[in-house]
């Protein structure tokens, strides 16, 4: 499975008001980004920047695909270490701070994954499976700013955790 995989996306800006781009507070932030195959996604700005607050913006997007490709090593890294999930969650977090000079970068990104496994006897190897994921990640391997894993596992109402 070694070799390079293509992806490809359409953003259209649905933001022109009339009058296109002639000022800054003269247009929207809306975006539609759309794959073939896939439905499509609204997006536009954060809020601070002029954008539309219940769309997903760019850093959202961010913040999901890190989320995402976790979860999905995780999954992958559980089932070569014979663990069996019954749940995931992660309730993630990041930081994004402007460097004031219109710009800006993130500093981090925390995932909180709550995992739920069959049993007791997984809980060493679960927890051990999140650095295997986290290695695995290309989008965590993609970036330049940490992210830190911060799991939760649980065995049948009793809870274990655990640095990865």
């Amino acid at each position: 499975m070694i070799g390079e995989h293509h992806y490809r996306l359409r953003a259209v800006w649905t933001g022109d008001r009339g009058t296109g781009t002639s000022g800054y507070r003269d247009y929207d932030r809306l975006v539609t980004l759309s794959a073939a195959g896939k439905p499509d996604l609204l997006a536009s700005s954060d809020k601070p920047f002029r954008g539309d607050p219940t769309r997903w913006n760019p850093e959202d997007l961010l913040l999901a695909a890190l989320s995402e490709c976790h979860l999905l090593s995780y999954l992958h890294a559980c089932v070569a270490a014979g663990v069996v999930v019954v749940g995931y969650t992660d309730d993630a977090s990041g930081v994004m701070t402007e460097d004031g000079a219109g710009g800006g970068a993130f500093t981090e990104v925390v995932l909180r994954p709550h995992v739920v496994v069959a049993e007791a006897s997984m809980v060493e190897s679960a927890t051990a499976a999140h650095h295997q994921a986290h290695e695995w990640c290309f989008i965590a391997n993609s970036v330049n700013f940490p992210v830190r894993i911060q799991p939760v596992i649980e065995v049948s109402g009793a809870r274990a955790e655990g640095p990865a």
